[in-house]
């Protein structure tokens, strides 16, 4: 009897299978190499793979998930048409010369993402997680009226703790303190962890909440941004999170290489409008309203011209993909790439590798230590065959490169949260600084320069010599890098 019921089971599922793979290909038109990736994992593995899809494979449903209704009566719409009209009719005005070469992707951002340019932007940046969580910490300390926090983790460690504590002191002050961290990212976080906060009036939500503890249907879909506004006028934006090994302080990946800007100026308004829109999607009690009180006048902080674009599962477009595209095929000189995972797709990958082809000085760093072993594999996989090109590939060996960089010829960058994958291109939440001026994009250039000392760069003759077993593994996390 067990042994009928168990097949009955497993031609059931067989079934299901089978019209599973036909609405793959059939209805949900996903691109082909993602298709065959989840062909191969229902067939494959018949009753587990079922099981996966349902939890990682199912796609987003195409409907809005974050309000926009108050950007009229601050005035963005309104900018982005003044800004792309200006743009098309070339009367738009440039503080400076190197901003106007850019003047495509800069208009591609504004077409593709509502991203607004801004010229009076002062721009710090921060590559130890030490260094720039104690600059957090001290603008956290002058917060007056409003501190708003995001992080895809956020861990109730040494660090973690500490900022919560800064943030219970701020709050008793009477400062509003809104923190946002996403559901699985932070999966060890319950409401319960911040009811003093909660208690002085803070408020916490998580993205995209568990049904129950490891059931989360949109399991596949994060919001992997990492921002932070502070009164309106100072703000965060770039690669860390929230925890011990962000500060160095674990020993599996030991020192924690990573980039954040520190950003005060224009910026802040989109990046508030970030912010916003994420929490009232999040929100379970109250929306914040786009009142002025959280868009300030800007102060003239400097000169630096940047766009803040964001993208997500719930766009038609890869907008930071797609700027990441326009970058390099922008290049007359050099790209500079700094990235923990280096999957790209076949349109990103033929952007590199034309760069290389046609001579510009394609270099592309990546860390000599997995985080996630199958990602891993595939970035090298797909590093080593870069070299064919004619790219220089380091690997990275002063502990964990975790950083989300591209600087093009000393002129213009991009730092964010974005890695060069299917994941962040698709599926996860992410958003990007992307910055036209000089200096900025020169001490990115030279921070890639001492990270290349500390680098070993992997040749075409020792890429060759790898071991039977790592080539069985980059075959093996090749195949699967579509859904990795």
């Amino acid at each position: 009897m067990t042994v009928t019921i168990v097949s009955v089971l497993s031609v059931a599922i067989f079934i299901l299978n089978i019209f599973l793979a036909a609405a793959l290909v059939f209805l949900e038109r996903r691109d082909a190499s993602s298709t065959w990736a989840w062909l191969l994992v229902l067939f494959f593995i018949p009753i587990a793979g079922f099981f996966i899809y349902l939890l990682l494979g199912r796609r987003l449903r195409k409907k809005t998930l974050f309000k926009w209704e108050g950007r009229t009566r601050v005035g963005i719409e309104n900018l982005i048409a003044h800004q792309m009209n200006e743009l098309h009719d070339d009367t738009f005005y440039y503080r400076h010369e190197n901003s106007k070469e850019y003047k495509d992707l800069i208009y591609l951002h504004l077409r593709n993402n509502g991203a607004v340019l801004t010229q009076n932007n002062g721009v710090e940046i921060f590559n130890d997680g030490r260094e720039k969580f104690e600059a957090l910490l001290e603008d956290i300390e002058k917060a007056k009226h409003h501190i708003h926090i995001q992080y895809y983790i956020f861990r109730l460690d040494q660090l973690g703790t500490r900022l919560l504590n800064a943030l219970i002191d701020k709050a008793k002050e009477g400062v509003k303190v809104r923190l946002l961290y996403d559901d699985m990212g932070s999966r060890t976080l319950r409401k319960r962890h911040f009811k003093e906060l909660i208690s002085y009036g803070g408020e916490v939500e998580s993205f995209f909440p568990s049904i129950l503890p490891l059931i989360n249907p949109r399991l596949n879909y994060r919001n992997h941004r990492k921002i932070v506004v502070i009164d309106g006028c100072i703000g965060y934006i770039g690669g860390f999170n929230v925890g011990d090994e962000y500060i160095g302080l674990s020993r599996k990946f030991g020192y924690w290489r990573d980039t954040h800007l520190r950003i005060e100026g224009g910026a802040l308004h989109p990046l508030q409008t970030r912010f916003i829109r994420d929490w009232n999607q999040a929100s379970t009690r109250q929306d914040i309203e786009y009142d002025e009180i959280y868009f300030p006048a800007t102060v003239e902080k400097g000169e630096t011209s940047m766009q803040i674009v964001s993208s997500g599962p719930d766009e038609e477009w890869e907008q930071i993909k797609d700027g990441y595209m326009k970058l390099i095929n922008m290049a007359e000189e050099y790209v500079y790439i700094q990235t923990p995972y280096f999957i790209p797709d076949a349109s990103f990958y033929d952007a590199i590798r034309v760069a290389a082809l046609s001579g510009i000085d394609v270099r592309v760093m990546i860390p000599n230590k997995p985080d996630h072993p199958f990602v891993y594999w595939a970035t090298y996989s797909y590093a080593g065959q870069l070299l064919r090109a004619g790219a220089r590939v380091f690997i990275y060996d002063n502990g964990f490169l975790h950083t989300k960089m591209i600087v093009v010829d000393d002129k213009a960058s991009t730092v964010g949260t974005a890695n060069i994958d299917v994941r962040s291109f698709k599926l996860n939440f992410e958003v990007n600084a992307f910055i036209y001026d000089e200096k900025v994009s020169t001490e990115l250039a030279d921070l890639f320069y001492q990270d290349m000392e500390l680098s070993t760069e992997l040749t075409m003759q020792t890429y060759y010599e790898r071991t039977r077993m790592i080539k069985t593994k980059e075959s093996i996390a090749r195949l699967l890098s579509p859904i990795l």
